[in-house]
């Protein structure tokens, strides 16, 4: 295994105002400098209480859906921060419409941040993990991971192609010391009654 020099780094790609930035504040609690990025926001708020807890905190803006901005992104961290030790993903796309007012635009906007956007930064920051064979890449879900409901079509076909990702991920990098994850919850009204 190939030792790197920094602190551990937990990058938070979509660190909203809800999950996002409970997802950050957690690792802060286990010791990580979070680097915590959305694509537009104030995430002043998120870095104090960060810092609060005794942990080192960055708030970055990138678009991770744009191929160049993440490679950017995941270049600076490395090098201006410390190795990426673990990436979650955590970006949205939750729309409502009809399937028959579900526009192709659309559509293709909620594929972009649910399912291209994980593959992008999926890939860059498997690219540094791999030579130094650990790290972590966790994928966030929804009930839409695993079946679509009426008026959700856009966001449960984002949401299955990302579960699917880190399925073929986690087949593929895990025997290079990779762990690959999709977490999710189900919400108490989706599951089965127990009878």
């Amino acid at each position: 295994m190939t030792k790197t020099k920094g602190p551990k780094v937990a990058l938070i790609v979509g660190a909203g105002d809800h999950l996002g930035s409970a997802i950050a504040k957690r690792f802060a609690k286990e010791g990580f400098a979070i680097v915590a990025t959305r694509r537009r926001g104030d995430l002043t708020g998120l870095i104090d209480e960060i810092e609060a807890l005794g942990s080192r905190a960055y708030g970055l803006h990138s678009d991770a859906r744009n191929e160049a901005q993440v490679a950017e992104l995941v270049e600076k961290v490395e090098s201006d921060i410390g190795p990426i030790e673990v990436a979650v993903f955590n970006v949205g796309g939750n729309v409502r419409f009809g399937i028959l007012e579900t526009t192709a635009r659309v559509y293709q906007k909620s594929w972009e941040m649910c399912a291209f956007a994980g593959f992008l930064i999926g890939r860059e920051v498997a690219r540094r993990m791999v030579p130094r064979k650990s790290g972590t890449i966790l994928f966030t879900g929804a009930s839409a991971s695993l079946r679509g409901v009426s008026g959700f079509a856009a966001f449960a076909g984002g949401k299955h192609a990302l579960r699917a990702l880190a399925q073929s991920m986690a087949r593929e990098l895990g025997p290079q010391g990779i762990h690959i994850g999709h977490v999710g919850l189900t919400p108490t009204f989706m599951q089965p009654s127990a009878k």
